[in-house]
């Protein structure tokens, strides 16, 4: 029997959960920053230490954290389903639970790219200096899609979802584009299952006819969730 395929998209919440604290939750700043002044090219324009200093902090930290049960639970189901976890996270969390196949929207802490040449992208796990450069001698920029840029994988990331048999959401406000939008790219009619402490609606899945809240946080809804699905589907 043909797997169904499973595309989860994940924001902020389910890692907040392992510690790791998001902006929106705080007047707009990250860490004690202004987003715009460390996730912006014009941030990043102003002043290129404290953007590689603010960066290196949050890959330290990665090795503070833990998956959680959220990102556990998520991860089981690649036992029966065929699963693809699209993710506005830079964290690694995913992946360390155990999650086969994820794509990161808006990049990774744990890679670096050319300033100069988009598709020079590097695994690093420790700071980056002004010294590190890329292949063709520029300077090494985090690399992540930073406000304001395109969102390369976004074209791909549509494209999974608009095959998905269930499509489930968890700890995202659904209020940023473009991510916001693509549960839009979902087939009519398939289960969508909406995980978030607090669910906030937007136009795309106002017009979803099968859409399920679950108005609890990742680690307890996600596994509730994990638990039916394999249940009732394999």
């Amino acid at each position: 029997m043909k797997k169904k395929k499973i595309v989860v998209l994940t924001g902020a919440g389910i890692s907040a959960e392992s510690g790791i604290k998001t902006f929106r939750d705080s007047n707009g700043l990250w860490e004690g920053h202004d987003v715009m002044e460390v996730a912006s090219p014009q941030g990043w324009r102003k002043n290129r230490a404290l953007v590689q200093d603010f960066y290196n902090q949050r890959r330290k930290q990665l090795h503070e954290v833990e998956p959680n049960g959220g990102h556990k639970a998520l991860a089981e189901l690649d036992e029966h389903f065929e699963v693809c976890i699209v993710t506005q996270n830079v964290d690694d969390l995913h992946e360390r639970a155990g999650s086969k196949r994820i794509l990161h929207l808006h990049g990774e802490l744990r890679k670096v790219r050319s300033t100069v040449d988009p598709s020079l992208i590097y695994d690093w796990e420790g700071d980056v200096t002004e010294s590190d450069k890329c292949d063709k001698g520029s300077q090494l920029r985090p690399h992540i899609v930073w406000f304001g840029e395109a969102v390369p994988m976004l074209d791909k990331a549509a494209a999974i979802t608009s095959i998905a048999d269930i499509l489930i959401i968890v700890g995202t406000s659904l209020q940023v584009y473009p991510a916001a939008g693509l549960s839009g790219y979902a087939p009519h009619g398939i289960p969508i299952y909406y995980v978030d402490p607090f669910p906030k609606a937007n136009y795309e899945l106002n017009q979803a006819a099968n859409l399920e809240i679950i108005a609890e946080k990742a680690t307890t809804g996600v596994r509730k969730l994990v638990d039916r699905l394999v249940g009732e589907f394999s």
